[in-house]
């Protein structure tokens, strides 16, 4: 006999039966059951003894006319503990019509006995009998079906006092909905029973309701953020609902993401990317820190290592081939802004003499190539950056600039950026990383990678999704913020998504850039915050003090997830696969490549490297 049983026979006395040694010896067998089992059971008429915990069962008895959307939500999201069950049976549709046809008739018969008798007439009759027939049109025309519904309630407390006031707090949410419950009363070990997750109503209390009322009971229909199409973000830590959302569905398609170090919030990026990856959505990453190289392998990607003696690069004077509805004149000036913006950076500022010299210069750099606006430049090997310096040098008044210039074509930085591009992006999933790159050239290099990115999305229409990481690299220099905030502003006219993740809250916000992009972001997400920066992010995002307090005091991949006007506090989850892919954790890092060597796999390398012995 198991120890359950054992102890069932002993629940029907009135004091509480404990557990000792000897009943698990004298049982013979112990079972799953019997360790979760509670230690003591006592029941009585109102409640249940689980051990230390009380619990108290309810059902609904009666529900008013009409049922309005999300009108279980305040339930759901109350701050209690506490377990729903709702059971659901359907009703045999011909069984259900003729005893609407004999509900119909005495209704009818009554209201015409009440006209014979010149009595006033009786609203609720009239009522009663327009819902009837109402009902049984929609009935056998199979747009409603009818149920079943018993709706059970399990509260869970310390002491009586504590069951009493959440009790108190349930029937007054649902009694001003004119829903009205009872206790179980004698019948409190079925009323448990019928709330646990194992399918077995034993109460069966019922009340008949069709489609529509019912739908209104779906209990995923609160402060969450479950959507009927897109990628599982997380689980809501309010309600445990899946937080499941389609930036594509929104009004612009951008994210940004603020944190702490620690936080998760590169873990969360590239579980985000993983997923949207399933889903037929072409991922471009800028990765400062050499994160997303295991990722790129294991997707089937590709990965770039852009540095000074990389053997990746990017020719800046490139340019996009010009499509049937592009003016060639257009895109070119657009191009040599762009590349004014760049030099600005690379010379460390531009007086406005210099400014023009450089606008003129780059010009005549073009038209040496014959690449004019007057024709279509598609096929044109485009000038490098000695060119442009040859053409500068030869200006009256730019030696000085093209002395300036000399370190990016003849001196440290010459191998960067003075060669023709060898990245060829032909695949779902491209990251560039800019880890080996020194500091002082990052905001260059970030500045080459997103504008060599915006050309190339912005030739297929299809879901592209471009990643930022450490974004406030990009928010130090106005040029490179500027183009940020311009990408953010025109990608959803080419279908692509801009995602930016920073943890430098400060210099983020700080940029005359930094509110304007985040307030172009439909998708926000506040992971763990650092108290000196807390106070800027709650004014920013408007956050009330316990959204303060829960950011604050978050665990790694914990924070509030904002998608359009609703936000929700969420937790980031993984499968096992997922984690050993996107992990950043290095002592994890350090296992999965000892397993791997062990199983005779292919070492962390970059795709182009060779593989390790």
């Amino acid at each position: 006999m198991a120890l359950f049983d054992f102890l069932k026979k002993k629940e029907r006395r009135s004091d509480i039966a404990p557990i000792l040694p000897k009943d698990i010896y004298e049982a013979g067998v112990l079972e799953l059951r019997d360790i979760i089992a509670p230690p003591a059971l006592k029941i009585s008429p109102r409640q249940l003894d689980l051990g230390e915990k009380i619990v108290r069962s309810f059902f609904v008895i009666s529900y008013p006319r009409f049922l309005s959307d999300n009108w279980f939500s305040p339930i759901i999201n109350l701050d209690r503990v506490f377990d729903i069950s709702i059971v659901i049976q359907p009703v045999e549709t011909s069984r259900v019509l003729k005893e609407f046809r004999k509900k119909v008739a005495e209704v009818q018969s009554q209201i015409n006995i009440r006209e014979e008798k010149g009595l006033v007439r009786d609203p609720m009759l009239d009522t009663a009998y327009q819902d009837l027939e109402n009902l049984r049109d929609q009935l056998q025309q199979a747009t409603e079906k009818l149920f079943d519904v018993g709706l059970y309630i399990a509260i869970y407390g310390s002491s009586d006092d504590e069951l009493d006031k959440v009790e108190s707090q349930i029937k007054s949410i649902l009694e001003s909905k004119l829903i009205y419950i009872r206790p179980a009363l004698f019948q409190q070990e079925q009323g448990f029973q019928s709330v646990l997750p194992i399918a077995k109503d034993e109460l069966k209390v019922y009340s008949k309701l069709n489609t529509s009322p019912l739908s209104s009971l779906f209990p995923f229909v609160s402060f969450d953020l479950t959507s009927d199409k897109g990628i599982l973000y997380g689980i809501n830590r309010h309600n445990s609902s899946l937080v499941l959302f389609d930036r594509f569905s929104l009004p612009n398609y951008n994210s940004v993401i603020f944190a702490t170090s620690g936080a998760g919030k590169s873990y969360t990026t590239k579980l985000e990317v993983l997923r949207s990856l399933m889903f037929d959505t072409s991922v471009i990453v800028i990765d400062p820190e050499r994160e997303y190289e295991y990722m790129a392998e294991a997707a089937g990607g590709r990965h770039f290592n852009i540095s000074i003696a990389g053997d990746h690069h990017i020719n800046p004077f490139d340019l996009p081939p010009v499509t049937a509805d592009e003016d060639p004149t257009n895109i070119l000036r657009s191009h040599i802004v762009t590349l004014v913006g760049l030099f600005r950076i690379m010379l460390g500022g531009l007086s406005p003499e210099e400014d023009s010299m450089i606008d003129r210069a780059i010009t005549e750099t073009y038209a040496l190539k014959d690449i004019t606006g007057e024709n279509d430049f598609t096929g044109i090997e485009p000038p490098l950056l000695s060119d442009f310096e040859l053409v500068l040098s030869g200006m009256e008044g730019g030696e000085s600039l093209a002395q300036r210039l000399s370190k990016y074509t003849r001196g440290t930085w010459a191998g960067f950026i003075n060669r023709p591009t060898n990245v060829d992006i032909n695949k779902r999933f491209i990251v560039f990383s800019l880890r080996d790159m020194e500091d002082e050239l990052k905001p260059v290099a970030m500045y080459i990678v997103t504008h060599f990115i915006w050309n190339t999305v912005r030739r297929d229409l299809r879901k592209q999704l471009v990643v930022v990481d450490e974004a406030h690299w990009m928010m130090q220099s106005e040029d490179t913020a500027s183009f940020l905030f311009g990408l953010a502003k025109r990608g959803r006219k080419y279908n692509v998504g801009l995602a930016t993740i920073t943890q430098d809250v400060s210099d983020f916000l700080n940029s005359p850039y930094g509110l304007p992009i985040i307030t172009n972001s439909a998708l926000q997400l506040l992971l763990k915050q650092s108290p000196t920066s807390i106070d800027q992010v709650q004014r920013t995002f408007n956050l009330t003090d316990e959204e303060k307090y829960l950011l604050l005091e978050s665990n790694t991949g914990e924070g509030i997830f904002f998608a359009g006007l609703k936000h929700v506090a969420i937790k980031i989850i993984a499968s096992y696969t997922e984690d050993q892919i996107i992990t950043s954790d290095p002592s994890q890092i350090l296992a999965i490549r000892k397993a791997r060597a062990e199983q005779g796999g292919i070492s962390r390398q970059p795709l182009e490297a060779p593989a390790a012995p």
